[in-house]
């Protein structure tokens, strides 16, 4: 199993994120693409509610991966700003913790706008790479470790403007809202390690861990908005 799956199922296991999820299905109509499906559990999650969900993802392993855990449902290695889909051809789009992974995330705004049906609902969750509140006793390092991951990303702060891009590229209706996930426990290490990689800071986190004293809360933002025509 891939370093980003790992780190994708410990956020998505936790009830937090897993309360989070289901709130961004709402709305979403019959035919749904999840772009950036990673291991697909979206697509599987919306299948067993009787929607039609196409999973996308640029990753080939990715998708393998998807298709062995949910073998009936449909996925799709496609680019997230060139998707295999008819224009208005579904009713909700959806892109969870994938646009700071782009360059050029209006363009996949722009490419929800084509893919959905009128009034159809988009929606953009993700964190934003510069907010993640670490408690340490080396502020200042923490500090610099998450600004660096941030700084190594296309787009690490795209998250403050799902807003703006969802206004500037045709959409209506838009609201944001934000949901704080918080750890306490040992299943943030591999997100750690993902921001700071193996040395003594991360050892410090993983005995806080053992301890009971870890203490992780990043804010996820939701946008949502409906095509206008």
């Amino acid at each position: 199993m891939s370093t980003l799956l790992t780190l994708l199922d410990a956020i998505d296991d936790l009830p937090q994120a897993r309360n989070l999820r289901e709130h961004t299905y709402q709305a979403l109509g019959d035919t749904v693409v999840d772009v950036g499906c990673g291991g697909g559990r979206v697509v599987g999650e919306l299948a067993a509610r009787g929607v039609r969900a196409i999973g996308i993802d640029l990753d080939p392993a990715m998708i393998e991966i998807a298709i062995e855990r949910w073998p009936t449902s449909e996925f799709h290695v496609a680019d997230a700003t060139a998707l295999p889909l008819d224009d208005g051809s579904v009713t909700g789009y959806r892109a969870d913790k994938v646009l700071h992974a782009l360059a050029e995330p209006e363009r996949a705004v722009v490419e929800a706008r084509r893919v959905l049906a009128r009034n159809g609902r988009a929606v953009l969750v993700g964190q934003d790479w510069d907010t993640f509140v670490i408690d340490s006793d080396d502020p200042e390092l923490t500090r610099t470790l998450v600004h660096a991951r941030a700084d190594g990303m296309p787009s690490p702060r795209v998250a403050r403007r799902y807003r703006n891009l969802l206004l500037d590229n045709g959409f209506a209706n838009v609201t944001v809202e934000v949901h704080t996930i918080a750890w306490t426990g040992a299943a943030c290490l591999p997100i750690l390690a993902n921001i700071a990689g193996e040395g003594a800071w991360l050892n410090d986190q993983a005995g806080r861990a053992r301890s009971d004293r870890l203490f992780v809360a990043v804010p996820f933002f939701l946008a949502s908005g409906t095509r206008a025509d």
